[in-house]
């Protein structure tokens, strides 16, 4: 089913992000926010006239940030049918947490010396756990995503932070399959709070196993669940 003009999440709103230089990157920087935010879910097809009308934005311009994202894989092409936001395969998952516990572990690993600049971090953690505390499960789950894009931010690094981009981008997909962020996101405000304080307390080689144990119980977790709803939707 394609998205309408009525469905593109408010993209309209998103126009003045764009200011006066309409580049295929910051389309692409737009959508790529909605599709994690799960405004256009997995298998979804993306309509050029109903977007590009919301964005004010040139049919070639929104192809090629179309073309960016497909090589992200976060958008699949389907000839003579059209864009999709991509749909996962278990495998695919397995793959992202592979690539998380490389990155991830080795920005703790290689922080140095402490102190480090835990101020970011300790907001996100906060964040999360107000959210907790209000019921409001697709906020703790945003929290937790940037819980670990903050977490290697630490390594001061753009060119990781704009790997993790993806990668957390590419992983929401599969959140969004479960649909389940209390089950999937609350157990690890904990630990999300305990690999802080590890970090606070300059304790970087057991914040390092906090989270390579973290991230092991994750990919256990959502790829179990993934699986189940791949063999049997209903």
């Amino acid at each position: 089913m394609g998205t309408t003009e009525s469905e593109t999440g408010g993209l309209a709103d998103d126009r003045r992000l764009l200011g006066r230089t309409s580049t295929a990157e910051r389309v692409a920087d737009i959508l790529r926010t909605r599709i994690a935010e799960g405004y256009f879910p997995p298998g979804e097809r993306l309509s050029e006239d109903s977007i590009g009308k919301a964005l004010g934005v040139s049919r070639n311009t929104l192809r090629e940030a179309f073309r960016l994202l497909t090589h992200e894989r976060l958008l699949v092409h389907r000839l003579n049918r059209g864009v999709f936001v991509r749909m996962l395969a278990v495998q695919d998952v397995e793959d992202i947490y592979r690539t998380r516990q490389l990155v991830e572990c080795a920005v703790v690993q290689g922080l140095g010396e402490p102190p480090y600049a835990l101020d970011k971090l300790d907001a996100v953690v906060a964040g999360g756990e107000r959210c907790a505390r209000e019921h409001d499960w697709k906020g703790v789950s945003t929290a937790n995503i940037h819980f670990h894009r903050e977490l290697v931010a630490l390594a001061g690094s753009a060119r990781t932070d704009e790997l993790m981009r993806s990668v957390l981008a590419e992983l929401r997909l599969a959140f969004h399959v479960v649909d389940d962020p209390r089950r999937l996101h609350q157990p690890y405000l904990v630990r999300n709070r305990e690999i802080l304080e590890a970090l606070r307390g300059g304790a970087r080689t057991e914040a390092e196993q906090l989270l390579a144990d973290y991230l092991d119980d994750s990919r256990t977790q959502l790829v179990r669940a993934y699986a189940e709803l791949l063999t049997d939707p209903e």
